[in-house]
């Protein structure tokens, strides 16, 4: 008897576990999905797009728990926002959006983002990366200009 009671502990603490983390991997996934919609206003060439998408992330870092990314990361990525969001030009966009990337691009390293792959793209020309839901290059660093400018440096699952 005292098996069963100790396995069905064991259980439910694993269900529990299992529940806490897809709901924390779902608000980081959520914070992705902001960044994406910044990452599209600026290929684009969409500086109030850019901005209004820049303040959801804001919203969404907001809502992360500090437990499961921490308040020094997170106020660094809402700082970058804030920048990207106040600012309406969209070459001080673009500058900030690197800091954002790089700080993005850690993030993946530690939880799944997306059901997805998620590509790390390159720019030579801006000697930028950022993350792609998609193969195929949207380069927010060019715009419309140089849209296809980059390549897929690697895919994460």
């Amino acid at each position: 008897m005292k098996k069963y009671i100790i396995t069905a502990a064991l259980c439910l603490f694993s269900i529990i576990s299992l529940s806490a983390q897809s709901k924390k991997d779902a608000q980081v996934s959520k914070l992705y999905q902001n960044y994406i919609a910044i990452k599209t206003a600026l290929a684009s060439d969409d500086a109030d797009k850019t901005s209004k998408a820049a303040a959801e992330f804001i919203k969404t870092a907001s809502t992360v728990d500090y437990k499961l990314v921490s308040e020094g990361n997170l106020n660094i990525l809402r700082k970058d926002a804030t920048v990207i969001s106040d600012a309406r030009n969209i070459t001080a966009q673009r500058e900030t959006f690197s800091n954002l990337s790089e700080n993005m691009i850690a993030l993946t390293k530690e939880f799944k983002l997306s059901e997805k792959p998620v590509y790390l793209q390159y720019c030579p020309m801006a000697d930028s990366s950022w993350l792609s839901d998609e193969k195929q290059i949207a380069n927010p660093y060019y715009g419309k200009s140089m849209l296809s400018c980059g390549n897929v440096k690697s895919e994460i699952n």
